[in-house]
Parts: structure tokens; C-alpha cells; sequence
């Protein structure tokens, strides 16, 4: 992990792309729900999403943020290639494929939508994509700060690199407390994966071993050691599907050809399926330099009164004052 003395390794003025749908789904089981508005609205996604953005000013001295968003949680060309695809995540008896919510987060959402703006934190979408691919196509693009990916999910762990810019994953999967900050280095080290082109490597890795949260079942009988090893030792996902049909390379088992043999059908698609896009036509809403004061400030002042913000808007106004 990239700690130092304790703590987390800093970058200087890093542009940071905020999962939002996974901090904020984070924030909502992580709080009660006894945390409410003075009208009785739960409000804990939102103190605790915006909590996030408070701590990420100030201790990953984010110089520029964006709030990256889904335009689409389950796209069409996912669903296309892969109908699994998320499908267990579907709303019962929902027939525009809406996406299963807690019901007491759904009304959260907007509000959180409202905090942003008014506060003056940059939001981004993609029609068509989700906030994975607004962050691939982000930190692809940038060429001049250091970026930080902060998520609760792990398929982000593709996007690492070193050039031309930094890209590094802080990854909250286990709480703040437990943050991990990933690079190339890190990345390697953890799955056992090349070092070389990590991030491509571990979305290898993550197209053999599946995701059943995500719908994909992978390969049958290869889990994630097997699944690392075989990217490991051939040094991409395209060149074990190439020793496939290769009889003559023996460092292929015959098992796990066998298993690669029986599996063809889903690993022509899982790749369109777990590679981030890079080519996302991005819609940003502002600028994404981190203000120094709030876009709207009597609109945060009725917002702070109405969803009984009082500590949070407040710890994040100070948060962007001082940094």
C-alpha cells in the first residue's frame, strides 16, 4: 500500500473524480437512518457523502474535483453484449430498467444533486455511460495534475498508471479507516499481476474471475489466483485467449484450456462489458477547480436549514476556505 509514517502517501494538488454512487450508497449503510431533516427526510447519504467531499479537500489536497455521476447505471451496450449484466439489480416489475434503491436513499439523491451545485463542486456525465466511464475518459484525458480515483469499487482498479500523469485509486471499500491507495505498484503486489500495464492487466484478471455482484459469471473454475496467474504468465488477457488455440504452447494446462474452450461465448463479450470506456463524451457542469466559496451562498444557507445540514455544509465550506 502507499503509506507513509501511518498514513496515506499525498500528491500535490491532485485532480480527483469522486465516485458518486458509490460514496453515497456507502454513506447511506454506513449512518443511521435515525439522521434526519427537521422534517423527518433521512439525510444520512447526504451528510456523509458530503462528509467525503469535506475530507477529500482537505487531507488529498484536491486542487480539482468532480462529482462523477451514471447518465446510465446499466448502458445498453453492456446489456447488449452481456444481458446478465446488472440484472439482478433491477427493480422488480420496474419495465424502464430502473435500478433498485432503498427507498429512503431515493429522495436523498436529488438533495445531494442540490448540495453540489449550489456549493460549486463540478459534476460530470456521460448520456449513455456510467460514472466508471466518465472517470476512465477523465483520467485518460488529463495530461498535466496527478489524479485520484476516490470509489467503493473495485473495477476502478483498471484505470491505475504512471504516465503520462499519475492515476492512483483510493479505494474505500473497507471504510476511510482502511483506505487503501492503489497505484501500478500496489496493484501488482495485491493480485499477484505484472506490473507492467496493471490497471489493463487486472481488468484481464477481472474478465476470467467474474463479478456475481456485477452479473458476470466469469470462467468456470477460474477463480482469482488462477485468473492472476494466467495473466501473469502470458502478460494480457488477448494473449491466453490467443494460447487457446495454440496446442503447441504448454504453458496452458489442459484444464484451464478446457475451461477457456467451454467459456468462448462469454469471453468474445466480457471484455465490452468490463473495460471502462475511455471516449465518453463528457457533460461537466462547471469548471472543476475546487472554489474557494460557494456558488450560491444563500442557497447553501436554505439548504443547511431545510435538510438539517448544520455541521456538514459547514465542515465542507471550511474545508474549501482553507485549502
Amino acid at each position: 500500500m502507499s503509506v507513509v509514517s501511518g498514513k496515506l502517501s499525498q500528491v500535490s494538488n491532485p485532480l480527483v473524480l469522486m465516485d458518486a454512487a458509490s460514496l453515497y450508497f456507502r454513506a447511506f449503510y454506513a449512518l443511521p437512518e435515525s439522521m434526519t431533516a427537521p422534517d423527518g427526510t433521512p439525510v444520512n447519504a447526504v451528510r456523509g457523502f458530503v462528509d467525503t467531499i469535506a475530507r477529500v479537500i482537505t487531507e488529498r489536497k484536491a486542487s480539482r474535483l468532480v462529482a462523477c455521476l451514471d447518465a446510465d447505471w446499466r448502458p445498453a451496450f453492456r446489456v447488449a453484449a452481456l444481458p446478465s449484466y446488472k440484472a439482478h439489480r433491477v427493480a422488480e416489475g420496474a419495465a424502464d430498467g430502473e435500478e433498485e434503491v432503498p427507498d429512503t436513499l431515493t429522495p436523498q439523491v436529488p438533495i445531494i444533486l442540490d448540495v453540489l451545485d449550489a456549493v460549486g463542486i463540478a459534476t460530470a456525465e456521460a448520456d449513455g455511460y456510467e460514472a466508471d466511464d466518465v472517470i476512465g475518459t477523465l483520467a485518460a484525458r488529463e495530461n498535466i495534475d496527478p489524479v485520484e480515483v476516490i470509489t467503493g469499487d473495485r473495477d476502478l482498479f483498471q484505470v491505475v498508471r504512471d504516465e503520462p500523469t499519475e492515476v492512483r485509486v483510493l479505494y474505500l471499500g473497507r471504510g476511510w479507516a482502511k483506505a487503501e491507495l492503489l497505484g501500478p505498484e500496489e496493484l501488482a503486489a495485491k493480485y499477484a499481476l505484472p506490473v507492467h500495464d496493471a490497471g489493463r492487466a487486472y481488468a484481464g484478471m477481472a474478465v476470467l474471475r467474474g463479478d456475481p455482484s456485477d452479473g458476470l459469471p466469469g470462467v468456470a473454475g477460474i477463480g482469482e489466483k488462477t485468473a492472476a496467474k494466467l495473466i501473469s504468465e502470458f502478460g494480457s488477457l488477448q494473449a491466453v485467449l490467443d494460447a487457446v488455440h495454440d496446442g503447441r504452447d504448454r504453458k496452458l494446462t489442459t484444464r484451464a484450456r478446457t475451461a477457456l474452450l467451454n467459456a468462448q461465448d462469454y469471453l468474445a463479450v466480457a471484455p465490452t462489458v468490463v473495460n471502462v470506456a475511455t471516449d465518453a463524451k463528457i457533460v461537466m457542469d462547471r469548471p472543476d477547480v475546487v472554489p474557494a466559496a460557494p456558488a450560491d451562498p444563500d442557497r447553501v444557507a436554505e439548504l443547511t436549514r431545510r435538510w438539517g445540514l448544520g455541521s456538514s455544509l459547514p465542515r465542507l465550506l471550511s474545508a474549501m476556505e482553507r485549502r
